[in-house]
C-alpha cells in the first residue's frame, strides 16, 4: 500500500544567454534588431549564419532558445549543444503555450535591455523554428514590435483570430525558399494575407532557395530594411 501526500511542479531555473552588439555610429538612438534562430543551432553559430546582417547601423540582441537538444555524438560541450525555443509534441495547446512561455520571457529580456539603450524602432528576426516563435511574439506582443521577419517558417494568425491586435503600423518580410522541404510556402502565403487583411503592411515573397539560411534570404532582409529607413 502507497499514499501520496503530495504531488504539484517546482520551479527550475535556467540560465539563457545572450549579446547585445552595436554596431555603425554611435548614436543615441538607433533601431534595436532581435534574432531568432533555428532549431538546434544556438546563438553563436546564428550570430555567424546572419553576419551581414551587422552592417546594418543597428542594436543587435541575439538570444540562444532555453531548451537544450542532447549532443548524441558526445563530442560537444553542453554550452555548445544546438537550442529549441519550445517544446511541441503535435498539440496545439501545448504548443500554444509552450509560445507564450518564450514570449514572455523575450519581452522580460527585451523589456531590461531597453532600460539600457535608446531603440528608434524595434524588429524582430526569427529563422524556421526561431520564425515560428517571431511571429507569435510580434502579434502578441505587437505594441512593442515595428517589423517582422520570418524566414522558412509561418505565421500563426489562426492563433490570433479571436484577439486580433492593432497591426496598421507593423512591417512583416516573409521569405520562403521553392525548395523548402520543411515548410510549405502556400501555408505561410495564406497567413501573410489574413495579416495583410488585418492592417499589416506585408511583403511575401518567394526565392529559388532551399530550407538552409544563406545571404540570399539575408540580402531581401537587409534591401527590406534599408527601404524601411535602415542604414
Amino acid at each position: 500500500m502507497k499514499n501520496i501526500l503530495k504531488s504539484g511542479q517546482a520551479t527550475f531555473n535556467i540560465e539563457v544567454p545572450y549579446k547585445l552588439i552595436e554596431t555603425g555610429e554611435l548614436s543615441d538612438k538607433k533601431p534595436l534588431i532581435i534574432y531568432l534562430h533555428g532549431f538546434n543551432q544556438n546563438m553563436e553559430q546564428f550570430e555567424k549564419l546572419v553576419e551581414p546582417m551587422l552592417d546594418l547601423n543597428a542594436f543587435h540582441l541575439f538570444v540562444q532558445g532555453p531548451y537544450p537538444i542532447y549532443d548524441r555524438s558526445r563530442k560537444k560541450r553542453v554550452e555548445d549543444w544546438g537550442r529549441s525555443w519550445y517544446l511541441y509534441d503535435g498539440e496545439q495547446d501545448q504548443f500554444v503555450n509552450s509560445l507564450e512561455l518564450a514570449s514572455d520571457f523575450l519581452e522580460n529580456l527585451i523589456r531590461d535591455i531597453l532600460q539600457d539603450i535608446s531603440a528608434s524602432r524595434l524588429a524582430v528576426l526569427g529563422y524556421s523554428m526561431g520564425g515560428y516563435l517571431a511571429g507569435y511574439f510580434a502579434l502578441s506582443r505587437w505594441k512593442l514590435v515595428d517589423e517582422l521577419m520570418v524566414i522558412g517558417a509561418r505565421i500563426k494568425t489562426e492563433v490570433f483570430e479571436g484577439r486580433i491586435g492593432s497591426y496598421e503600423d507593423m512591417n512583416v518580410l516573409a521569405l520562403h525558399g521553392t525548395d523548402d522541404k520543411s515548410v510549405k510556402s502556400k501555408p505561410q502565403q495564406k497567413s501573410c494575407k489574413q495579416l495583410s487583411e488585418w492592417g499589416a503592411n506585408v511583403t511575401f515573397e518567394v526565392i529559388d532557395r532551399s530550407h538552409k539560411l544563406d545571404n540570399l534570404y539575408l540580402q531581401k532582409t537587409q534591401k527590406w530594411l534599408k527601404s524601411l529607413d535602415y542604414n
